[in-house]
């Protein structure tokens, strides 16, 4: 049963997440991934299962930001169409993919895993690192691959997929903005794709007395969702009057703690 503090809190997360996201164009799984993991273990989740219920959830929950973002990025003709035409088919099979690999995986290495990728975003962020332009985008098989890289590494961590598409599409000498906005674009089939796999592959642990739906927690996908998408708005006007730089900075460090409280909490 879902109680008054397990809403409080997830009303509170959804609402960090969404202005997060507008604020810095994070989608959200760096945070709520971790906050989760510690909500779940509160309410008694086995610590067998607490990873993949909290990498199931939090990546239903970016499907409407990741459509919101899109949607947004497409209207300012950011979106290089034909890549994400191009990258989806590599995309869905590497997320799909993912979900089972993180099914036959104990929470252990999930969480370890998921802190030492976060650990490379931080310090991406934190010194403001950008890849410098060194190829063309190659061809199709190729642009299919990394497809599949970032959508495999996505579905293990949880996320949108921007902290790998945007360099790797940099790196190929696509604009920063083109890249961004396809980045967004590509977050959409990589939220879809992780959530059904999560669901196929957790079905065994679908409850409807516990109210979830394989590895995916049905009140806290519908409260975060609803929340991030009321105070994205307010992160993107934010963005224009805080200085951004440092809250970057702030943001990286805050990944780290979280991500080592998740790991402390499994272990």
């Amino acid at each position: 049963m879902i109680t008054l503090n397990v809403i409080i809190m997830l009303l509170l997360l959804g609402a960090v997440v969404g202005i997060m996201a507008g604020l810095l164009g994070v989608g959200g799984g760096g945070i709520m991934v971790p906050a989760l993991t510690t909500l779940f273990l509160s309410q008694g989740v086995a610590v067998d299962e607490v990873v993949h219920l909290a990498l199931g959830t939090s990546m239903a929950a970016i499907i409407i930001t990741s459509l919101s973002s899109l949607r947004a990025h497409h209207a300012k003709g950011s979106v290089r169409w034909d890549i994400v035409k191009t990258i989806t088919p590599g995309i869905i099979l590497g997320t799909f993919a993912a979900t089972f690999l993180a099914s036959h995986l104990s929470s252990k290495p999930l969480a370890i895993f998921f802190s030492a990728f976060m650990a490379y975003v931080s310090v991406q962020m934190f010194l403001n690192i950008k890849p410098k332009e060194h190829r063309e985008l190659p061809g199709a098989a190729g642009v299919l691959s990394a497809g599949g890289v970032i959508g495999g590494i996505s579905a293990l961590v949880s996320i949108g997929g921007g902290s790998l598409t945007v360099p790797y599409l940099t790196w190929c000498n696509i604009p920063l903005k083109n890249a961004i906005g396809t980045s967004a674009a590509i977050g959409l089939p990589i939220a879809i794709a992780g959530t059904i796999g999560y669901l196929v592959n957790g079905w065994s642990n679908t409850s409807a007395e516990h109210l979830t739906i394989g590895f995916i927690y049905i009140p806290a996908v519908l409260i975060i969702s609803l929340m991030s998408f009321f105070t994205a708005p307010i992160g993107v006007s934010l963005a224009h009057r805080l200085p951004v730089g440092i809250l970057k900075k702030i943001f990286s460090v805050l990944l780290i703690v979280l991500s080592a409280k998740m790991v402390t909490s499994v272990l």
